[in-house]
């Protein structure tokens, strides 16, 4: 990060623009920001107590690697140093746009509810028959799920806008599906970003990584189990099994205030550190 070195690094890097769960955004100049990568972990929207080793590193870099190979417009300029990318500034859709491959996590959980309606029978872990378009709003407290009429009926994005958003997250997703399933894995599911830059073109942002997607071994998949994952999932899994999902629902269903997350175990850190590392270098095809 040549021109941001010594004290004027110190001065930007003590002003966030912006502090998100697991990424701070400084303001660079009017056109272009600074994503610092950190290694916090944010799991069912709430940034935990501990922190990942590498796991910064990772993202931005997989994060590039993604944009790079895509071929579609981003908003990546450069990378700067193992966890610090330089961005345009767009103005943001404010809609998190989730692709499904498999039924598991919230989509499941919404389906055996009755929430949603699918030509699947509501067994874990099932392979959609297509790709599943299931966007949600984008909140600092916990993300919704959303129609696509709300969307265009909030003003959000006018039709065309909602289907050619629509045509690329899952065009995107059927190309990582395959980067992935080349190198050994299923990508179960898929949560992207985008924005409109200045000429009013929708392009693809934010990042792209082990917290935006759930990245399955293919040759330990099981029908009707959780699966054994290489993202977040490892430490979700954890958080229910100790009840503190169970303890979070409730509070939110009461409109308590947030219960603090426990620590998390070193051996869970250093095992969900390792598959970070393992992703990246698997799905790159280069060393961390």
């Amino acid at each position: 990060m040549q021109e941001h070195v010594g004290e004027s690094e110190s001065e930007l890097l003590s002003t966030p623009f912006k502090r998100g769960k697991v990424k701070d955004i400084y303001e660079l100049d009017s056109d272009k920001l600074l994503f610092f990568f950190t290694d916090r972990v944010s799991a069912y929207d709430i940034v935990l107590p501990s922190t990942i080793p590498r796991k910064g590193e990772v993202l931005c870099k997989l994060a590039a690697y993604w944009f790079n190979y895509l071929k579609v417009p981003h908003h990546m300029v450069r990378v700067e140093n193992p966890n610090r990318m330089v961005v345009r500034k767009l103005k943001m859709i404010p809609v998190e746009c989730v692709v499904r491959g498999y039924l598991y996590g919230s989509l499941y959980e919404r389906l055996v509810k009755g929430d949603v309606n699918l030509p699947v029978k509501p067994i874990n872990a099932t392979k959609l028959p297509e790709p599943y378009f299931d966007p949600t709003t984008k909140s600092d407290v916990k993300d919704e799920p959303v129609t696509i009429d709300q969307i265009v009926d909030e003003g959000w994005l006018d039709p065309g806008e909602m289907a050619a958003l629509k045509d690329s997250s899952l065009n995107i997703y059927k190309k990582m599906s395959e980067r992935a399933d080349n190198a050994g894995f299923i990508l179960a599911d898929l949560k992207l970003e985008f924005g409109f830059d200045e000429e009013g073109n929708i392009v693809l942002a934010d990042s792209i990584g082990p917290d935006e997607f759930r990245l399955w071994p293919k040759e330990n998949y099981s029908l009707g189990k959780n699966q054994e994952s290489y993202d977040k999932q490892l430490i979700r899994d954890w958080l229910s099994k100790v009840g503190y999902k169970k303890t979070l629902d409730e509070a939110r269903k009461a409109g308590q205030p947030t219960p603090r997350p426990p620590d998390l175990p070193k051996d869970l850190i250093d095992e969900t550190s390792k598959r970070y590392a393992v992703a990246y270098e698997r799905l790159t095809g280069l060393k961390l």
